[in-house]
């Protein structure tokens, strides 16, 4: 458990940073909880397509108040936007899209990730909790790239990023790309590869907070916490 205080990214900051890593053309599903902020910082230059899993292609951000339409929601059940020419459709189709192999990405939030890529975010294996996996393991079978993004410690101050899970597993060596308050993590062959720090904390300290096994990428980049586009 860690007793650090460590200044990371905004939740805001951390979703603007995911998008800013999603390619021009992409056709990107966006998952439960703080994926979904994503939609509000795709670049206006940026052609991309959103999905969400209960039947929307073409999704925009989050709706203003004055134009919400309970019939238009996205797959946390919160209302949205469909930009032009989008559409939706049933979850046979939306379930089609996402085994098919026709996503892109997937962006999906998590419990734990392993040094291996293997990820649990479904089911904590609390009694009193619903396990309910919902459309991620379908998503991370059939998406082209998964990137995860989520606070790099619990609220116990205990390491999300493991060597193992002990968590059910959503997948199997799946995970592309972990971005966390404090740092931008490559899952590789080789193990997790960092490629952004916040510089309020040192690569020793990143370790010492993080339970799977670290490698610095030789261009590693640190990041000013108050910089607005780039915060941490």
């Amino acid at each position: 458990m860690s007793t650090y205080t460590i200044k990371g990214r905004s939740r805001q900051c951390l979703a603007r940073r995911v998008a800013d890593d999603i390619e021009n053309g992409w056709y990107v599903n966006l998952g439960i909880g703080l994926p979904e902020l994503v939609a509000s910082h795709i670049r206006a230059d940026k052609s991309v397509i959103l999905h969400s899993e209960n039947g929307l292609l073409g999704m925009g951000g989050p709706a203003a108040p004055e134009a919400v339409d309970w019939d238009l929601i996205n797959a946390g059940k919160k209302p949205v936007t469909l930009l032009r020419g989008g559409c939706y459709f049933d979850h046979v189709s939306s379930f089609t899209m996402m085994r098919g192999g026709h996503l892109d990405l997937c962006i999906l939030g998590a419990f734990q990730v392993s040094e291996q890529g293997d990820l649990a975010n479904w089911w904590t294996g609390d009694p009193d909790e619903l396990p309910a996996v919902g459309g991620a393991m379908d998503l991370v079978a059939g998406a082209r790239k998964v990137f995860v993004i989520m606070d790099h410690l619990t609220r116990d101050g205990s390491p999300k990023l493991v060597s193992q899970c002990s968590y059910p597993l959503t997948g199997a060596s799946v995970v592309d790309r972990v971005y966390t308050d404090l740092a931008v993590i490559d899952i590789t062959l080789q193990g997790m590869v960092v490629q952004e720090m916040a510089d309020s904390l040192d690569f020793t300290m990143l370790q010492e907070i993080t339970q799977a096994p670290l490698r610095a990428a030789p261009d590693m980049k640190l990041v000013s916490c108050e910089d607005r586009r780039n915060s941490l």
